[in-house]
């Protein structure tokens, strides 16, 4: 079998992985992802490109340190009336934000390019379409002091894995992708190819 590595630090992408029995080691692609972002907005990219070419540039970087090892490169961008938003880097940012997406509805949109050999065999992109509640004020700012700095983690300023899911009136698409890692497209690929058992 060959190693798989995930070019990712994320604590629930590696959970996902490990939860599925899959033997793994995970690496941090360590890429300057704001000034790839800038440079792929300056390009028209679409939002599906633009999460797919971020995922594909951490998972090239790590194939080239790595290059007989099966490379699982992963982003996820959220996009909200033809804007793409980032992580919030304080509770304000993360408060406006959640002002902004209340009581309408944004995607999510997660991407997986799988590398082999310092080539690209594969990719997908999971869409997840969230309708937000219409939560009060009081319940936002009580919501991110007992959840802040945790959601800085999160693109949307939320995790549906805890807390965040009392934000949302509905939602249309995977779970997984919600949590940033399309996991049953990527394992049955993996099996498919023989990289895991099955």
């Amino acid at each position: 079998m060959k190693k798989i590595i995930l070019a990712s630090q994320s604590q629930t992408r590696q959970t996902l992985l490990r939860n599925a029995s899959v033997s793994f080691e995970a690496v941090n692609a360590r890429i300057d992802e704001e000034a790839l972002k800038q440079s792929l907005r300056a390009a028209n990219l679409a939002p599906r490109d633009m999460v797919d070419q971020l995922a594909e540039a951490k998972a090239a970087k790590i194939a080239r340190k790595f290059p007989e090892a099966v490379v699982l490169g992963c982003d996820q961008i959220l996009e909200f009336e033809g804007h793409i938003s980032s992580k919030p880097q304080n509770r304000d940012q993360a408060r406006d934000q959640l002002i902004r997406l209340r009581g309408g509805s944004h995607k999510l949109l997660s991407a997986v390019v799988i590398y082999d050999e310092c080539e690209p065999i594969w990719r997908h992109v999971g869409v997840v379409r969230l309708h937000m509640a219409t939560f009060t004020d009081t319940y936002l700012d009580d919501y991110l002091s007992r959840n802040w700095p945790a959601i800085q983690s999160s693109v949307g300023g939320y995790m549906l894995e805890s807390e965040g899911i009392r934000l949302f009136s509905r939602i249309e698409g995977s779970y997984f992708d919600v949590l940033g890692f399309p996991l049953i497209e990527v394992l049955n690929y993996l099996s498919l190819r023989g990289f895991i058992d099955r």
